[in-house]
């Protein structure tokens, strides 16, 4: 009895020491969660931690293409694919095409299996708060990883922020940060990737800043910053990579040079819509033919192939080219040939279906549109011909600049790899000019022009997402009152006497909206002598302006403000044409403003309030 008893004792005393350790972990995990929900230095230190992991991810990523490269190819030791030198022919031929039929097999599987898109970091940010999937950031490393090593004219950035960003917003997830916090990760992750593949750590967190957050906030200074840094040692540590181009070269400036790199400028503009504009052009050109969906980036390569075997250069993302381009005295027409042999390869290679990014794309691509304005302009200014390293160097960052949207992020890139400040204005200038013309006469970057493609519209990554919740499905009331369209005007007059606020639409008898009433038509002294003859269908007015409940509410501000109308209906939808509501244009207003002064005070508020339901835990 006593043996029992003793058992029984030591198995209530075991049961109590895990249950004890069990709340003890849970309260500690809770009491993380809530210092990384709240704690700002905490957070910082976590982007830096993570930064560092996002950046030997990079590290490893980087060697895999650059193997990949060489057994695809058959590339001597000493080379990379872009330079073209030293690219078997026949796998020219080949791989490509290889390539293309993977990425199309593979896209046909995952549709069945996940048929949604993959929501990139821009996406994320702007629509999404933040929120992304781990695993379809995966999916698309994987994609742009394919791509790659099948020699498309594409780079491996969009996989690397891709898979950076989801990693940091999963962290963020987890922890249930706030809404602003979860951007901030998102960006920090971008960053850390960028930094890490150009190995330059002011560029990537100005990625970070411009391309996925849209502010410099003081706020998102330091978690992005860190991130950015802890990316960059980590990849120097592991691989010590070199920088994208190196130009070891005193430059100074008279002051009339600047008028070129001005001109410059202008001139990048409008080759960097045509160079976003083109990806566009070859994939409804490729959509035409009359071939199933998943064969067209085997068609891609095909023709990959074709421009490859006569200019290897375009193979890859361009890394090693630019450099190669810094390196000989290369002549106008040579720069002319790469120039629109890239320009097409790229657009053929997104066009079709390959996975990646235009940054490295639009840096070489700007690189030669550099030099070859530069052999242009010594034709008329002989003296130009000792500039051309410049040029380049300006070229390269008015075209990734306007390309990308990020035009401080190509300053500070050209910064890192020069170390001089000299350069770093000339640059600037073109960089201003190519940005903002683009920006007030196209109005988009590469990536807002592909979602704009798509029907998404985007036109940064500031936070617009919230307005999904102030639809005007939430927003309308739904007491509307109907009339039938046969309804006589004189019963309106005694159901809707004047004076009275009143919202009346008018309905057939099959209840389709058929337009709505106005009390000054309805009331009207011309109209006594019509009082039996005269229905409501006669009265009814703009029976094809009428509100959705998924529309959100500075769409229907628009509307109201186009159409000049104080209601309006809202209907089941644009084909079942039944009212369900109506919503007031002095409602939406209020609720619009109200939610816009709310997000204002929204990180102070909740800042109180965490720090508050801290002291009191």
């Amino acid at each position: 009895m006593s043996v029992l008893t003793s058992a029984r004792d030591a198995a209530g005393t075991f049961s109590d020491w895990v249950s004890s350790v069990f709340v003890g972990q849970a309260r500690r995990f809770f009491r993380m969660q809530s210092r990384l929900r709240s704690n700002e230095p905490v957070q910082i230190f976590v982007c830096g931690v993570i930064g560092a992991a996002i950046g030997a991810l990079v590290a490893g990523l980087r060697w895999l293409v650059d193997l990949l490269h060489h057994v695809s190819f058959n590339l001597p030791e000493d080379r990379t694919l872009s330079t073209g030198i030293g690219v078997d022919p026949l796998r020219i031929l080949i791989v490509p095409v290889i390539g293309g039929l993977v990425i199309g097999l593979s896209a046909i599987i995952m549709r069945r299996l996940r048929p949604r898109e993959i929501v990139d970091p821009i996406e994320a940010n702007a629509l999404h708060g933040g929120i992304m999937s781990l695993f379809d950031s995966l999916r698309l490393l994987v994609a742009t990883l394919t791509s790659n090593a099948a020699g498309a004219a594409v780079g491996m950035e969009a996989g690397y922020t891709q898979m950076g960003s989801g990693i940091l917003a999963k962290v963020g997830q987890y922890f249930r940060l706030r809404r602003t916090d979860q951007r901030i990760f998102v960006g920090a992750g971008a960053a850390a990737a960028i930094a890490a593949a150009f190995n330059a750590p002011f560029a990537g967190a100005f990625y970070g800043y411009e391309l996925i957050l849209g502010n410099y906030s003081v706020r998102a200074l330091a978690p992005v910053a860190a991130a950015a840094l802890a990316g960059t040692f980590t990849e120097r540590a592991l691989i010590d990579p070199e920088p994208i181009f190196s130009v070891e070269q005193f430059f100074h400036f008279n002051l009339k040079v600047y008028f070129v790199f001005g001109a410059l400028g202008v001139f990048a503009a409008g080759f960097s819509v045509l160079a976003m504009q083109s990806v566009t052009w070859a994939e409804r050109g490729l959509r035409r033919l009359p071939l199933p969906q998943w064969l067209r980036p085997a068609i891609g390569g095909l023709l990959l192939s074709a421009i490859a075997i006569v200019v290897p250069q375009v193979l890859g993302s361009g890394h090693g080219a630019i450099q190669l381009m810094f390196d000989r005295n290369v002549a106008l027409r040579t720069f002319l040939i790469l120039l629109f042999a890239k320009l097409i390869a790229t657009a053929i290679s997104l066009g079709s279906g390959f996975r990646g990014g235009m940054f490295s794309a639009s840096l070489f691509l700007g690189c030669l549109f550099g030099g070859a304005f530069a052999g242009i302009a010594a034709l008329v200014v002989p003296s130009l011909s000792d500039m051309q390293s410049a040029l380049m160097m300006v070229g390269m960052g008015a075209v990734a600049a306007a390309v990308i949207g990020a035009p401080l992020t190509m300053v500070f890139l050209v910064l890192e790899g020069t170390g001089s400040f000299a350069m770093m204005v000339a640059v600037m200038v073109g960089v201003v000019i190519s940005s903002t013309i683009v920006r007030l006469t196209f109005g988009y970057s590469f990536s807002t022009w592909r979602f704009h493609q798509r029907g998404i519209g985007i036109r940064s990554p500031h936070d617009i997402g919230w307005l999904a919740d102030l639809s005007v499905g939430r927003l309308m009331r739904t007491d509307a009152q109907v009339v039938p369209e046969n309804t006589p005007l004189k019963e309106l007059r005694e159901k809707f006497p004047p004076g009275t606020a009143w919202h009346v639409f008018v309905v057939s008898d099959k209840g389709i909206y058929a337009g709505a009433l106005d009390s000054a038509n309805v009331h009207d002294a011309q109209q006594n002598d019509k009082l039996e003859t005269r229905f409501a269908r006669d009265l009814a007015a703009d029976p094809d302006v009428f509100l959705l409940p998924y529309e959100n509410v500075r769409t229907a501000l628009a509307r109201f403000e186009d159409k000049e109308i104080e209601t309006l209906p809202v209907l089941a939808s644009s084909t079942d044409r039944s009212i369900v509501g109506y919503l007031s244009e002095q409602y939406a207003l209020r609720r619009y403003n109200q939610e816009l002064e709310r997000r204002r005070s929204a990180d102070l508020g909740e800042r109180d309030l965490f720090s508050l339901a801290d002291k009191q835990g």
